[in-house]
């Protein structure tokens, strides 16, 4: 029970790694509390935190791409639950399409979702712990933010901004005792890619999928302790450094091996 004492807010937090986050949390003792859009799936995520605790947890309905509805449901948390302790933005979306068939209010879209909602969720958060001088935040990125592939220029634009985001802000809230970690996925085993139109990508890239549950552990683990980057699985974290050193290879890498969509 390491967590116990502690707010851990999820974005996201309805399905997928999100909810699997938040399970784990309060499985470790934690308050958790879980945003998400969808009001049913919240509340049963809700409930399954619930359930692995036996402590009260908290879900409020929050869209990510509303600035404003951010400020007001963070300000409820503040003032209902309590400080946040540890923020982890999981909310995001993916389609996969070519770039020049996009249609740009999809391209908006994700990057509202994906880009500046981590950047409002952050900020807004993120003052109350430089005030305090405590906290850790964690920002869920992805492999595609490292090594873009065909039919993911959009979703993997999002992704890269998220690193360079989360490695400026993690020198810019050092001094104030605030962490940063950036976790950076490879394919995982939820309905992600079915909701971004790629629904047979998961089998055709079964043996780098990886189990929710598991790197879930891993976010949770990492809550207040230094740890800068979580990469899996780590034949992607491999490709992704020899993507850096040998570009040509790497591009022969994201255009073949790991190029399933």
């Amino acid at each position: 029970m390491r967590l116990t004492g502690q707010i851990v807010v999820i974005t996201g937090g309805s399905s997928g790694l999100g909810k699997a986050v938040g399970v784990a949390a309060a499985k470790a003792g934690a308050t958790v509390v879980l945003l998400a859009r969808r009001k049913i799936a919240l509340q049963q995520a809700q409930a399954a935190a619930t359930a692995a605790s036996g402590l009260p947890n908290y879900a409020y309905v929050l869209d990510v791409s509303d600035p404003v509805a951010m400020a007001a449901v963070v300000a409820r948390i503040q003032r209902e639950v309590g400080p946040i302790d540890a923020l982890v933005n999981a909310a995001g979306f993916g389609h996969f399409e070519p770039a020049v068939t996009t249609k740009p209010a999809l391209v908006a879209k994700m990057v509202r979702v994906n880009l500046l909602g981590t950047m409002y969720m952050t900020q807004l958060v993120g003052r109350a712990m430089v005030e305090t001088g405590h906290g850790h935040i964690i920002n869920v990125a992805s492999m595609a933010g490292k090594i873009a592939t065909p039919k993911s220029a959009v979703y993997s634009a999002t992704k890269f901004g998220v690193i360079g985001y989360s490695n400026a802000l993690r020198l810019e809230l050092r001094p104030f005792g605030v962490r940063v970690t950036t976790v950076n996925p490879g394919p995982i085993k939820t309905n992600f890619f079915a909701v971004a139109g790629a629904g047979d990508y998961l089998q055709r890239v079964a043996w780098l999928a990886l189990d929710p549950e598991h790197l879930a552990a891993r976010i949770v683990a990492a809550i207040h302790r230094p740890v800068r980057e979580i990469n899996a699985p780590v034949v992607m974290n491999v490709a992704a450094k020899l993507y850096d050193l040998f570009p040509r290879v790497g591009d022969m890498l994201a255009g073949g091996v790991f190029n399933r969509k």
